[in-house]
């Protein structure tokens, strides 16, 4: 089954970091995606933008165009990563090793993908 693993975390703190602790948390984290991919089990990933780059569109009869994230938290969501997994607890654990090379205090949020399409000719 595959799991969508979302990465929440304070922006601000993030960002705050110096280049040299940005790159040991993207290295560590190089090392986790390297081990589920040679495990024939990890699907996309991103590390997303800033919020101050956001816009959000509010659905209704007109939708209405709003500049940044959809809400005023502490924590916000940072990246994902699409895994494939038997089951719920081997997510867990692709979450924890995550977790545990993300150098930060925020969370991951783990759920079951219902649909998945997985385009055409994205790259980076």
């Amino acid at each position: 089954m595959l799991y969508g693993i979302f990465c929440y975390d304070s922006e601000a703190e993030v960002d705050a970091w110096p280049k040299e602790k940005d790159d040991q948390v993207m290295a560590e984290l190089g090392g986790v995606l390297s081990k589920l991919a040679e495990q024939k089990r990890l699907g996309p990933t991103a590390r997303l933008g800033p919020t101050t780059a956001a816009t959000t569109i509010r659905k209704g009869k007109t939708a209405a165009v709003i500049d940044g994230p959809f809400a005023e938290t502490k924590e916000q969501l940072l990246g994902f990563y699409v895994i494939d997994c038997a089951s719920r607890e081997e997510a867990i654990e692709a979450a924890k090793a995550l977790a545990a090379a993300s150098g930060s205090s925020g969370a991951f949020e783990i759920r079951p993908i219902k649909f998945f399409q997985p385009g055409v000719g994205v790259s980076g």
